[in-house]
């Protein structure tokens, strides 16, 4: 703060001023300046904060205050509301730090310690409908840091939400409004990093309303939930390949009718796009091998073969090869590919990619030789294998490629 004017002034008359000024006048002169609040100022320390824990007791205290409000009431006329909203905003500092500063490890730690020792997380949680939109930007990030944040080498979030799991069900609830779904969408998959947390809610009744928060018409809500799926299916391999081991059906039934075949664009790019990526996991194999042995699920393929996106073709083309490189086909699966053949192999010789890419052309080229070679096993037109809804043809053809190469329909 600068000194005032008046001050200054003074002080410049006392010293350019008349020689009639006194030593001992000047000297006053000097310690009136400088026992000024505006001097004092300049010279005095920062106030020195408040320790991270009492910070956390007190944002507690306040939390608490906020879940008691009935629900009929205003939290925007809670008279705390304003502290509360501050000390928030300071804890999101302490543990991301500044422009000017990193966050003091030993203050991240104390904060951390605090927030888990009692129902402080709990708090922060249920009460985020309950304040203002900043206020909640604030909360994510905080929520999303904690997850990250050692306390003696131990990531004590995970050993909370273990024992708290219960948060997961109203995180995963939170989809279901469009004002909160953001928040505690990336709230959740900060805590699905713990595979302990991912584990509980692959394996909830939640696991099932996904394919239906993936198709919400709010586009970012929809786009939030497939993000959160996409985490719970890729991040923890042996949890998500004993999962899908022990849930293989109702979840295929569900990904194939809902996302793959999907009237939205996006949803099918997206999925056909995330079956690729757990089909290839090792982790995954014996799942995968189950999966290409199904004649139903080369039906969908064949049929994303035909989508005028490029995108969803070459997607659809890493899962359709794994029909084909399968050396245990099973008779149905080899019958339909022979019986399509030569529109199949007709599709291969114009199926291009924008790039180029020795590897897509080296798989594509090895496709095309295994289709070119398999022989039929038994009857190529038994009604059994081709009983699909509106599909089989005379010729027992599961559909008819279109004559025209599918890259030409390409825009």
């Amino acid at each position: 703060m600068p000194i005032p004017a008046t001050q200054i002034a003074g002080l410049a008359n006392g010293i350019n001023g008349s020689r009639k000024v006194k030593p001992n006048n000047l000297k006053k002169l000097f310690t009136k300046a400088f026992r000024s609040t505006a001097v004092k100022s300049i010279f005095k320390s920062k106030a020195k904060r408040k320790p991270p824990a009492e910070i956390v007791r007190r944002v507690r205290f306040l939390l608490e205050a906020v879940d008691s409000l009935d629900d009929n009431v205003d939290p925007s006329h809670f008279d705390k509301m304003e502290e509360l909203d501050s000390l928030l905003h300071e804890l999101k500092a302490m543990l991301y730090g500044s422009n000017e500063c990193e966050p003091a490890v030993d203050a991240c730690a104390q904060l951390t310690q605090e927030f888990f020792r009692e129902n402080t997380f709990r708090l922060i949680i249920i009460c985020l409908p309950k304040l203002n939109l900043e206020a909640r930007k604030d909360v994510t990030r905080i929520v999303a840091n904690l997850q990250r944040q050692p306390v003696n080498s131990r990531l004590i979030a995970s050993d909370y939400l273990e024992a708290n799991s219960d948060l997961m069900d109203h995180l995963v609830c939170g989809y279901d409004d469009p004002g909160l779904a953001l928040h505690y969408g990336t709230m959740l998959r900060e805590c699905i990093r713990h595979q302990v947390v991912a584990r509980y809610v692959l394996n909830s009744e939640h696991m099932k309303k996904f394919f239906d928060y993936m198709q919400i018409p709010e586009f970012d809500v929809a786009a939030d939930a497939t993000a959160t799926f996409k985490e719970l299916m890729t991040r923890h391999k042996s949890t998500v390949a004993e999962f899908l081991s022990e849930n293989y059906d109702w979840f295929f039934v569900e990904f194939n009718a809902k996302l793959l075949e999907s009237a939205n664009y996006i949803t099918r790019r997206q999925a056909i796009k995330l079956l690729g990526d757990i089909l290839l996991d090792r982790s995954n194999s014996a799942v995968m091998t189950r999966y290409v042995s199904s004649k139903d699920n080369l039906r969908i393929l064949m049929n994303l073969l035909r989508e005028a996106s490029k995108n969803i073709q070459l997607d659809a083309f890493h899962v359709f090869k794994l029909f084909v490189a399968n050396r245990n086909k099973p008779t149905d699966i080899v019958n339909i590919i022979v019986a399509n053949r030569s529109k199949l192999l007709r599709f291969f010789a114009s199926f291009r990619i924008d790039k180029e890419d020795e590897q897509f052309e080296a798989d594509k080229a090895q496709v095309v030789k295994e289709i070119a070679e398999l022989e039929a096993k038994g009857p190529l037109f038994s009604g059994e294998l081709h009983k699909f809804p509106g599909t089989p043809t005379a010729s027992g053809e599961l559909y008819k490629l279109p004559t025209t190469p599918l890259s030409r329909q390409l825009t």
